[in-house]
């Protein structure tokens, strides 16, 4: 008999975790290992001797959102495969979450029909990125195709951006005003076309500025 696929459900919302586990009951091949009600709860329960084959995890949790979540799996468990269920469309979100190595991306409305081929694919070995995903990707592509010029101060702030320094912490270590630390910020903001720290992190990781 094959091996059960093994689902571990991450979401802070107990009546949207109850439907899953309902609808997941009902697909052949797979079935709930755990849930928990965010990334923090998921880090607990997890060992190398107990672990999902697939997390569906979602992206606004308290206490430990899905992007840090996402995070700590790609560097702790990168072996297990992630889809995100969010009701979060926006390219920033969708990106930010594609470059952390997410299998599958899916909206909670999606019909169920998508969720089975998504969990079918993802288990396979493939990825599950609908429409609006690959919308959002080719846009990046284009917009990204040309390099961003970067002066030698702008490169300078964001490679202290990757470190655990305050904005306040970064003004004092480059000699400058907290003021023109946030000149910098939102003129790479600008520039990149990016809205948050995390975007800039992102974006000092993908362009070597930074080195993991």
């Amino acid at each position: 008999m094959p091996t059960e696929v093994k689902i571990a459900l991450v979401d802070d919302h107990r009546l949207f975790r109850s439907g899953m586990v309902s609808l997941i009951g009902n697909l052949s091949g797979y079935k709930i290992l755990f849930e928990a009600a965010n990334g923090e709860e998921l880090t607990r329960k997890l060992s190398p001797k107990f672990k999902p084959d697939i997390i569906l995890l979602d992206i606004n949790m308290p206490v430990m959102d899905g992007v840090n979540t996402a995070q700590w799996l790609q560097k702790t468990y990168p072996e297990i495969n992630i889809i995100i269920l969010s009701m979060f469309e926006d390219a920033e979100k969708v990106l930010t979450m594609v470059r952390l190595g997410v299998k599958g991306y899916l909206l909670k409305d999606a019909e169920p029909q998508e969720f089975e081929q998504a969990l079918k694919k993802v288990s396979q070995g493939e990825l599950y990125y609908p429409e609006f995903v690959m919308r959002h990707l080719v846009h990046n592509f284009n917009k990204n195709a040309e390099a961003v010029k970067l002066n030698s101060r702008e490169i300078e702030f964001l490679k202290l951006v990757g470190t655990e320094l305050t904005y306040k912490e970064i003004a004092d270590q480059m000699c400058i005003s907290a003021r023109t630390v946030d000149g910098y910020r939102d003129q790479l903001f600008e520039k990149l076309q990016i809205k948050s720290r995390v975007g800039l992190v992102l974006y000092a990781i993908k362009n070597n500025y930074i080195q993991l």
